[in-house]
């Protein structure tokens, strides 16, 4: 028989029981420490992550038209009216639910920052939702190509409120499941609920065809969720 221990309490148990809770002791402890893990990596996937390094582009792609290349940590679009192909700056990865907040300026041309769309080729070459960007009209609105064209197109006298022509302008877009909001300098310029869109796909800035076009970005930052 294993020897007796007895406590202040005046409980008795013998050396298995010690033995017990100690295991179990060290199971929690290993526990607590795999929920802290996931917990941790969990927290750092929600954090800003940038998608633009600010001298080359690397993790994007380019679709034919138009011309993007990366001067002083910016990047330039520009494209010619007698191009007809929509120029388009791609990512490789697809993200599916996050937060994408960008800074531009549009001096020429209708732009637009794509997201969860699918590569189709063609002249328009890819299908699905974008925030417009443009120096005058419908900054801030819903435009999905391929689709059904206008989604949010805002009032013109309330673009006049959050629109900053010939200045940086900040874009923020959140698409979380079917849900999807547009701030624009801080505004609140577009929201779908109950979206019917998809629900993944790529990032892309755009390069309208058939115009000339002149639009730089900076500050390309994520948050995933």
């Amino acid at each position: 028989m294993l020897p007796k221990y007895r406590l202040r309490n005046n409980f008795n148990f013998d050396e298995r029981l010690l033995i017990q809770a100690n295991m179990n002791a060290h199971l929690r402890n290993f526990f607590f420490f795999i929920i802290l893990t996931i917990t941790t990596g969990l927290s750092c996937n929600q954090e800003w992550q940038s998608l633009f390094d600010g001298k080359t582009l690397k993790g994007w792609h380019t679709l034919p038209g138009g011309n993007w290349k990366v001067e002083k940590g910016i990047i330039v679009g520009t494209s010619e009216k007698s191009d007809p192909l929509h120029g388009l700056l791609v990512t490789d990865n697809i993200y599916k639910d996050f937060e994408l907040r960008i800074k531009y300026l549009s001096v020429k041309g209708n732009s637009g920052l794509y997201f969860r769309v699918k590569e189709v080729g063609g002249v328009y070459g890819v299908e699905g939702l974008q925030a417009e960007i443009h120096p005058l009209q419908g900054a801030g609105g819903l435009y999905e190509t391929g689709g059904r064209g206008w989604v949010v197109e805002p009032d013109s006298v309330d673009v006049k409120k959050w629109n900053k022509p010939g200045e940086w302008n900040t874009m923020l877009v959140s698409a979380k499941g079917q849900s999807v909001v547009v701030h624009l300098n801080g505004y609140k310029t577009a929201e779908i609920n109950n979206d019917t869109g998809k629900t993944e796909g790529h990032i892309a800035l755009q390069l309208h065809g058939d115009q000339d076009m002149l639009v730089s970005f900076k500050n390309i930052e994520i948050k995933i969720y």
